[in-house]
């Protein structure tokens, strides 16, 4: 037994260190390891960092010239999402603004205004937005809403049943920074991981050498080992990356920690691991280097909006919920979000630390199964030169031997 664990780890440690030199002695994997894994984070979060826009100027026609119209500006220029700084008599006038682009929006209060409000029928105040942003239709909409709220309130002559109050304690001023970049920081960990493992998986078979090629000290054996020690090596690497991508970026472009340092790293270890696994079992399908640059285009895009940040997780079809069980950050995105931003124990992301256990089970059975399959044109050439010893030692023991060779 001593001996079988010496012969383990000395086989380890040089599968290990092989997969090292292979990683830094590739330029196109190290671009994509250290320079998008590390500026791309940090790019998003300037790119990002004012998340808000405030006093948005729009122009306004008030085509009432109404005591409740003037009032009603008043208190849209009063919000900090809207500043009036065009007071316009036709629609016309107001278009060539916002072409202009001297506006952002157009908030129209038609003629009967005043009159529906005197008689308690319903009024309606037309809002126009510039939709080149989606910060400043998010902007339009929130004024205009709450000064109608506010108005309405104001107006009613009976009291209110119900009291109500906003209260919004995660994301106060609707920051599209805490919105969007709390997704973005942790696909990076998956996506950069997979093109990197894919271009150096594609580069070993344009050049006629394969990923699973066994070290000579196995002699065939020892396919777990293989894959765990190919994985120690991207995951020592993603550790490190994957905490500065989760803890020292949010703390440097302003993002809210809500949960312990603790709790983030206990994420990862199990997310950068699902990763590896995950990017070990697709990458065998990759048999050139160039594959990678197009599944970057389709996937990038594909894998974050899967993550529920943008479209609600139940409004989801059920075609596109089972396919997002796929990818490792569907799971650990929605953790991250629930625990970095809302506050969410461990405990209360168990869901999806159990759907992340569940895939790397199923992931690094799969990336032993694609190292066995990339070995048996290899050993149905070596079995060929064989005598024909085989036949005496029977099927049942040959069938038990191929599949040992997963744990061994």
């Amino acid at each position: 037994m001593k001996r079988y664990i010496e012969a383990w780890i000395k086989d380890w440690m040089l599968i290990f260190s092989r997969e090292l030199r292979h990683i830094f002695s590739d330029g196109g994997v190290m671009v994509i390891f250290f320079l998008a894994g590390l500026v791309y984070p940090l790019l998003y979060g300037i790119i990002y960092h004012n998340g808000t826009v405030d006093d948005m100027p729009v122009a306004v026609i008030d085509a009432s010239g109404s005591a409740a119209g003037r009032e009603f500006i008043r208190k849209l220029d009063a919000t900090r999402e809207l500043a009036v700084t065009r007071s316009c008599h036709a629609m016309a006038e107001a278009e060539k603004l916002m072409q202009e682009r001297e506006v952002h929006g157009i908030v129209l209060i038609p003629e009967d205004f005043d009159l529906c409000l005197a008689e308690g029928r319903q009024a309606h105040v037309s809002t126009y937005a510039d939709m080149s942003s989606f910060l400043y239709y998010k902007n339009l909409s929130m004024g205009v809403n709450n000064v109608m709220l506010d108005s309405m309130r104001e107006m009613s002559p009976l009291p209110q049943p119900v009291l109500y109050e906003a209260s919004m304690p995660y994301n106060r001023t609707f920051s599209y920074t805490l919105f969007f970049l709390s997704a973005v920081l942790l696909i990076v960990i998956q996506q950069t991981m997979f093109y990197g493992i894919s271009m150096l998986t594609g580069t070993m078979r344009e050049e006629n050498r394969s990923f699973a090629v066994l070290s000579d000290t196995l002699k065939g054996r020892g396919i777990s080992r293989t894959v765990m020690g190919r994985g120690a090596a991207y995951w020592l690497l993603y550790m490190a990356i994957g905490i500065y991508v989760a803890v020292i970026v949010p703390a440097v472009v302003g993002l809210p920690r809500n949960c312990s340092f603790g709790s983030i790293i206990v994420l990862l270890l199990f997310y950068v691991t699902a990763c590896t696994v995950f990017s070990f079992t697709f990458s065998s399908f990759v048999r050139h280097r160039e594959t990678v640059f197009v599944l970057f285009l389709f996937m990038s895009p594909v894998c974050l909006f899967l993550t529920g940040f943008a479209w609600p997780q139940s409004n989801f079809p059920r075609v596109w919920e089972a396919f997002s069980w796929i990818f490792p950050s569907t799971f650990a995105v929605r953790a991250f979000i629930n625990m970095n931003t809302a506050g969410a124990s461990l405990g209360m992301a168990g869901s999806q630390i159990a759907a992340l256990s569940v895939q790397i089970i199923v992931y690094y059975f799969l990336s032993c199964t694609a190292v066995f399959i990339e070995l048996l044109p290899s050993r149905s050439l070596s079995s060929a030169r064989q005598t024909g010893l085989s036949a005496a030692t029977g099927s049942s023991a040959s069938n038990c031997r191929k599949w040992r060779i997963f744990f061994r």
